[in-house]
């Protein structure tokens, strides 16, 4: 999981914007009439909306209950930020990248690069950190030192006192947690997570709860739509993770697609004069996992004194294989660096730009503590550490990079606390009666694999699903004209697409 972690808690920063062709006639958003909230919540939902300037945007704080079941009891503030660059006669858009720890408040107030400009147009962007989240009253767990022990860790142990080690780390981000002064530790789960945006969408103003969810995005907007179904309006769902599958099989499947794009790297790279191995695509795998096997037992240092250890380089290169061909471009140098001159720091600071870790060693944000935190609630895992050596030998066959040190990540799900039976994790989702909902799938996705995409537009009542056939994690803004011009199309007019394939 620590590798899973490392990537998908980055699904989200810079995007690409592709441009369209052409503006599609706008059609008003359905339902436009407002949702009569909970009694017992009505305090929540009818809290007057306090925006002031916050450079590029509008912000304001939002009062949430910590426990849906207690309302009464403490509450927690969330960040909520609006871009308004033109009519916003369709009213709010909200998004959210995804992570789980992934900020939508940031993701907003970077607005041109999230849709396009006919978008823009015509909603206000809203982005809502969640619970615990970036802005959101972060919950935090470890220190700095605490947080690179967490992912330096040897993740393929090979002898008892190893596998101590890894489950002293793993525990120490739970012990966290819980000594933490937040009050969320327990409600972090995504059913508390969308009941919050169900609140901020009333505050906003707003009857219908329009939204773009990109990887875990995609599973908080299931969720909502399964929870609030007549409220929504127009929901995209791009790069899907789906509500049905548990932690282990969601980390297996993750590990083969990555095992995959690794492959497509390697034949990239079997293209470039940076390259620092040769031969084929098979041969270049090979090679990287000699290398990474060599780091076990003799990690490079840097010229700080900061150390590559195996399962911090396997974490770094799966965070690179997101957004092919621009992080391909990034890692193979660096990887050259390593390689061939035992120089990892080049290597390292792309860990760093993934995980918001400063020149000092600071992690600025805590995308690594909310992953966890979400994830473990959501997707418990109760095995123990025979159980995670016998999944790490099953995965070997099929994804021999990565598939081993995934599964030993399982045990950082371990020992959470179950949430309340108002929080319990939405395990199926058909949203019956909801509006249309698009659900869009890349084929060679190496993170949230096509037939998650596939399974969730099945599982959905009312859904189509959109296909890119590309490597890319997640498909909107990601560069393909087609793919762009139809999800507009879908959001200004409500109109699912004809053509069902790019």
């Amino acid at each position: 999981m620590r590798r899973l972690i490392s990537a998908a808690a980055l699904v989200t920063t810079a995007v690409v914007l592709a441009a369209c062709s052409g503006s599609p006639e706008v059609t008003p958003v359905l339902p436009s009439v407002m949702p009569t909230p909970p009694a017992e919540l009505s305090s929540f939902y009818e809290q007057p909306a306090k925006w002031h300037n916050c450079g590029n945007a509008d912000c304001m704080t939002v009062k949430v209950p910590v426990d849906y079941a207690n309302p009464n009891g403490a509450t927690i503030d969330l960040d909520v930020a609006r871009v308004s660059q033109g009519e916003g006669d369709l009213g709010s858009l909200f998004v959210n990248p995804g992570g789980p720890g992934g900020s939508a408040f940031d993701y907003a107030k970077a607005a041109e690069a999230v849709v396009s400009a006919d978008v823009l147009q015509h909603f206000d962007l809203i982005g809502v950190d969640p619970r615990g989240v970036g802005h959101s009253s972060p919950i935090e767990c470890l220190t700095d030192k605490q947080k690179d022990a967490l992912v330096s860790t040897d993740s393929t142990p090979d002898t008892p006192q190893e596998v101590t080690q890894l489950q002293s780390v793993s525990t120490s981000l739970r012990e966290g947690c819980a000594a933490s002064e937040s009050p969320l530790y327990g409600h972090m789960g995504t059913v508390d997570a969308a009941r919050d945006l169900d609140i901020v969408r009333a505050v906003v103003g707003d009857a219908a709860f329009n939204y773009l969810g990109k990887s875990y995005g995609t599973y908080l907007g299931e969720v909502y739509a399964e929870l609030f179904p007549k409220n929504v309006g127009r929901m995209v769902l791009d790069g899907v993770l789906p509500a049905s599958t548990d932690l282990v099989e969601t980390t297996r499947m993750q590990a083969v697609a990555l095992e995959g794009e690794l492959h497509n790297f390697a034949q990239a790279c079997s293209e470039s004069e940076a390259c620092p191995w040769r031969g084929s695509a098979d041969e270049i795998v090979s090679q990287m996992q000699q290398w990474f096997a060599g780091l076990d037992s003799k990690p490079l240092i840097g010229t700080d004194g900061r150390t590559l250890t195996q399962a911090l380089a396997q974490s770094s290169v799966i965070s690179y294989l997101y957004f092919p061909p621009s992080d391909y471009e990034a890692l193979i140098p660096a990887l050259a660096a390593a390689v061939t001159k035992a120089q990892p720091d080049e290597h390292l600071k792309l860990w760093d730009r993934r995980t918001d870790r400063d020149a000092k060693g600071h992690y600025v944000t805590n995308s690594l503590e909310a992953f966890y935190a979400v994830t473990c609630l959501d997707r418990p895992f109760t095995g123990s550490s025979d159980d995670v050596a016998t999944l790490a030998r099953d995965w070997s066959s099929e994804a021999p990079t990565f598939g081993p040190s995934l599964a030993w990540g399982l045990l950082a799900c371990t020992g959470w606390p179950a949430p309340g039976d108002a929080a319990s994790p939405v395990t199926a989702v058909t949203a019956a009666g909801t509006a249309p909902i698009l659900v869009v799938g890349t084929t060679y996705d190496p993170a949230t694999p096509y037939a998650w995409a596939e399974q969730v537009a099945g599982e959905l009542e009312n859904a189509v699903l959109l296909t890119w056939d590309s490597h890319q994690h997640t498909a909107y803004s990601r560069g393909s004209t087609c793919i762009d011009e139809q999800v507009d199309a879908y959001l200004l007019t409500g109109k699912l697409p004809i053509q069902q394939k790019c």
